[in-house]
C-alpha cells in the first residue's frame, strides 16, 4: 500500500476514533437521573453585588427608624439599541428590578406598583366571593372580605430610564508583523486593542401625594474592553505550523447598569433620609469612592459622625444654601443635575 493510500485510509479512522471518544460525553440514552450528559461548570451561586452594595446595606441603620414607603415604577431602556442580528436589546430590560433590589439592600420599605396583576386578580376573585383565607382547602370557610384602606400607599415613587449607550467612545490599538527574510523563515504577528463605551441613567423621585419631582439624578459609567492576539508561522522542512492565540475581555455591560442604578439609589436615599454627615455615603465624590477614576473630580471626605442618627437637619446652615442640592465636588459653573428633598 502506498503512502498516499495509507494517508487517505487514516483520515476516516481518525474521525471514527474521535467520534467514539466524544461519545463518552453524550449518550443517546438517559442516565439514572434523566440526563443525556452532565452540564459543565461548577461556579457557585453568589450575591449579585456592586461596589456600592455594602454602603446600601449600611443605610438600614436609618431606614428602619423612619419608614418611608417607596414604590418603583417604569425604568425603561430608552436607548433603542438592538443587537445586529435583531436577537434582542443591547441593554437589560430589568432596570426597575435592579432598583428594587438596591432599595431592598438599603432596607427601604417598598410597596408593589410595578406588577399588580396577581393582586388585581385576587381582588376580582374576592369581589366575586370566590377566595377564602381558610388554611385548610378541604374545609373552606368564609370568603375573604374586601376592606377599605387595607393596601398601604407609597410616600414616594422612583421612575426614570437608561438614556445613553455610546459605543467606542475612544479606542486604541497596535499591531506588528515580523519574521525572517527567507521564504522558509519564522514569522510572527502580535496585536492589542482597547476601547471604551458608556451607559447613562436618569432617575427621578416623585412625591406620590403631590406628584412633585423632589429629586433628580443623572449618572453615567464608562465600560472598558480589550483584545489581544499573538501568532507564529514557520516551515519545518516539508512541514509547517501556524499557531495563534488570543484573549478578549469586556467589563459586563449589564453589571455596569446595575452599578449606576445602585450609585443613584444610594445618593437618593442619603438625601431622602437626611443622613447625618453622610455616614454611609461618606466616600461618594471623594478618593474613597469605590468606583472613582483618575479623571474624576475629587473633594475632601466629609466628616463621619460616630453615631448614626435619623434626625432631619432642617435648621442646618447647609440646608439654607439654595445650591446645597448640588455636589460639592462640582464647580459652580458646572452644577450636577440635582434638586432638593424635603
Amino acid at each position: 500500500m502506498t503512502s498516499r493510500a495509507r494517508r487517505y485510509l487514516a483520515l476516516p479512522l481518525i474521525a471514527t476514533l474521535a467520534a467514539v471518544t466524544l461519545s463518552g460525553c453524550v449518550s443517546p440514552s438517559a442516565d439514572s437521573i434523566g440526563r443525556y450528559t452532565a452540564p459543565i461548570g461548577d461556579a457557585p451561586v453568589i450575591t449579585n453585588d456592586t461596589a456600592y452594595s455594602s454602603a446600601l446595606r449600611c443605610f438600614r441603620n436609618y431606614t428602619m427608624r423612619k419608614p418611608l414607603r417607596v414604590a418603583v415604577g417604569q425604568i425603561a431602556d430608552y436607548t433603542g439599541k438592538m443587537e445586529s442580528d435583531n436577537s434582542g436589546r443591547k441593554l437589560t430590560q430589568g432596570a426597575a428590578l435592579m432598583a428594587m433590589s438596591a432599595l431592598a439592600k438599603a432596607g427601604v420599605p417598598m410597596v408593589e406598583r410595578f406588577d399588580t396583576s396577581v393582586a388585581e386578580m385576587e381582588l376580582k376573585y374576592a369581589n366575586n366571593k370566590l377566595i377564602t383565607d381558610e388554611k385548610r382547602p378541604d374545609a373552606p370557610g368564609d370568603y375573604r372580605k374586601i376592606l377599605a384602606g387595607s393596601i398601604p400607599g407609597s410616600d414616594y415613587y422612583l421612575v426614570g430610564g437608561i438614556t445613553e449607550l455610546n459605543f467606542n467612545i475612544r479606542s486604541i490599538g497596535a499591531q506588528a508583523d515580523g519574521g525572517a527574510a527567507g521564504t522558509n523563515g519564522l514569522s510572527g504577528t502580535a496585536g492589542a486593542t482597547m476601547y471604551v463605551m458608556n451607559v447613562g441613567l436618569d432617575l427621578r423621585l416623585v412625591n406620590t401625594d403631590t406628584l412633585e419631582v423632589v429629586d433628580v439624578i443623572s449618572y453615567q459609567k464608562q465600560i472598558i474592553g480589550r483584545q489581544e492576539q499573538l501568532g507564529a508561522f514557520d516551515f519545518l522542512g516539508e512541514k509547517f505550523f501556524d499557531i495563534s492565540a488570543g484573549e478578549s475581555a469586556l467589563e459586563p455591560v449589564q453589571l455596569a447598569v446595575r452599578s449606576v442604578i445602585e450609585r443613584a439609589t444610594l445618593e437618593i436615599i442619603s438625601r431622602l433620609y437626611h443622613t447625618a454627615g453622610g455616614n454611609c455615603a461618606a466616600g461618594l465624590g471623594t478618593a474613597a469612592d469605590p468606583l472613582a477614576g483618575p479623571g474624576d473630580r475629587i473633594s475632601a471626605a466629609p466628616e463621619v459622625q460616630s453615631t448614626a442618627t435619623n434626625e432631619e437637619f432642617h435648621h442646618d446652615p447647609s440646608r439654607q444654601d439654595p445650591y446645597h442640592g448640588y455636589g460639592n465636588s462640582d464647580p459652580a459653573a458646572e452644577p450636577r443635575l440635582r434638586s432638593d428633598v424635603d
